[in-house]
C-alpha cells in the first residue's frame, strides 16, 4: 500500500535532518582537528576522529531509521519506537563531555 506522500516527505525531512546533524559533527570534527592547535596532537586527532564516527553514527542511524518507517508505512505497520535516538542522544552527550574536557586542557 502506498502512504499517503505527506507521510512520506515528513519522513525524508527526518532523515534530512539526521544527515544535517552528520554534517554539523563531521564540520566539527574538521574543525577540532584542523584549527585547534593548542591540544596535544593524539587528543587533537583522538577528538577530531570520534566527531567524524559521531558523522557517520549519525548519517548511518538516520538512514536505517528512514528505510525501517518507510517500510512500516507501506505494510500499515506501527512504527515503534527507534532505538537510534536514544543511543544518539548519549554519543552526544559523551561528545559534549569530552569537549569541555578539551575546553579546559586548552584553558
Amino acid at each position: 500500500m502506498e502512504p499517503d506522500y505527506r507521510y512520506t516527505l515528513a519522513n525524508e525531512r527526518t532523515f534530512l535532518a539526521w544527515i544535517r546533524t552528520s554534517l554539523g559533527l563531521l564540520a566539527a570534527g574538521v574543525a577540532v582537528d584542523r584549527l585547534i592547535t593548542d591540544l596535544p596532537g593524539g587528543l587533537r586527532v583522538a577528538g577530531g576522529l570520534l566527531l567524524v564516527a559521531a558523522a557517520i553514527a549519525s548519517s548511518v542511524a538516520g538512514f536505517l531509521r528512514w528505510r525501517r518507517v518507510q517500510r512500516r508505512m507501506r505494510l500499515g505497520q506501527p512504527l515503534g519506537e527507534s532505538p537510534a535516538v536514544p543511543m544518539m542522544m548519549v554519543l552526544i552527550v559523551v561528545l559534549a563531555v569530552l569537549v569541555t574536557l578539551m575546553i579546559f586542557l586548552v584553558s
